[in-house]
């Protein structure tokens, strides 16, 4: 591989299937690119990455999804308390 990172972002890295990918045009065929994916926030876009990642990863291979979960279980304590926050903003907004 040309790029150190690549290898990192492919198929199975980290027990973890790859996220969709997306180029230009923004519309194309019916399909709209995610909102995320433009926006320039890359901790967002990461995050997204992520979570696509995860959804595709459970539902069409739950056995490399769940070696991930058992080694990133901070994971999913980071992000209950993120969607607790979340919550609490929102009533307090």
């Amino acid at each position: 591989m040309s790029n150190a990172d690549s290898g990192e972002t492919e198929s199975f890295s980290n027990y973890l299937l790859e996220y969709p990918q997306y180029s230009r045009p923004e519309c194309w065929q019916g399909k709209k690119v995610p909102e995320v994916l433009l926006s320039g926030d890359h901790k967002k876009v990461e995050e997204w990455r992520l979570e696509q990642s995860l959804a595709k990863t459970k539902e069409l291979r739950p056995d490399l999804y769940e070696k991930w979960a058992e080694e990133n279980q901070e994971y999913f304590i980071k992000k209950a308390k993120r969607e607790a926050r979340k919550r609490k903003k929102e009533q307090h907004g």
